[in-house]
Formats: C-alpha cells, sequence, structure tokens
C-alpha cells in the first residue's frame, strides 16, 4: 500500500467516528513523491515536515474538554491522546502536542 493510500485509510477510519483532520506530518521523503496525491489530500490544511508520517486528528470530549490524537501513518497502527481542558490555552495546548511528538519519535526510534 502506498502513502497516500495509508493517509487515505487512516482519514477515513477517523472520520467514520466523528474526529476531524486537522494538521498533518510528513517525511521529506513522503512530500517529495512525485505524483502521490498528497497535495489534494491535504488541501487547505497544516503539513509539517517531521521524522515520521502522522496525522493530527481532534474532537469534542466529555466535560467540555476537546481530544486530539496523534496517529502514526504506518503499517502497525500507534497512537498518542490528549483531552485538553476548556480553560487551558492555545500556547499550553500546543506545548503539550510537541511533547507528544516528541514522544512518538521515541517511540519511532525504539523500534
Amino acid at each position: 500500500m502506498d502513502k497516500h493510500d495509508q493517509y487515505a485509510e487512516v482519514i477515513a477510519a477517523y472520520l467514520r467516528h466523528g474526529w476531524k483532520l486537522r494538521r498533518v506530518l510528513a517525511t521529506a521523503e513522503t512530500l517529495a513523491a512525485p505524483g502521490s496525491g498528497l497535495e489534494t489530500l491535504f488541501a487547505d490544511l497544516p503539513v509539517r515536515e517531521a521524522p515520521f508520517d502522522a496525522l493530527w486528528f481532534a474532537r469534542p470530549s466529555t466535560k467540555a474538554r476537546e481530544a486530539w490524537e496523534l496517529r502514526l501513518v504506518a503499517e502497525t497502527p500507534y497512537a498518542l491522546f490528549e483531552a485538553f481542558e476548556a480553560d487551558e490555552t492555545e500556547e499550553q495546548r500546543e506545548e503539550m502536542r510537541l511533547e507528544m511528538e516528541a514522544r512518538m519519535r521515541e517511540y519511532i526510534t525504539k523500534e
């Protein structure tokens, strides 16, 4: 399965469960792949180069919280989850998201 298909499969699964795709992380190799169709798949989304391919999803959670999940795009599924309180600032949320990305990097390098 090529990367476009992997991304599309993960996105479809999350959308079925009420998640919204918010951000995209992709390796330089994935971004440079000619004819991958990723630019169409990710139109109007922030795409950032990273050492792994992953997707950021968000949806409302219980007690006025917002859930965010960082899902690795790979043959073996792996995801990190965090629920943010309504009173957390965007700066606090971004700090936690960056920590989650660091934990994802650690997971990948240990494999």
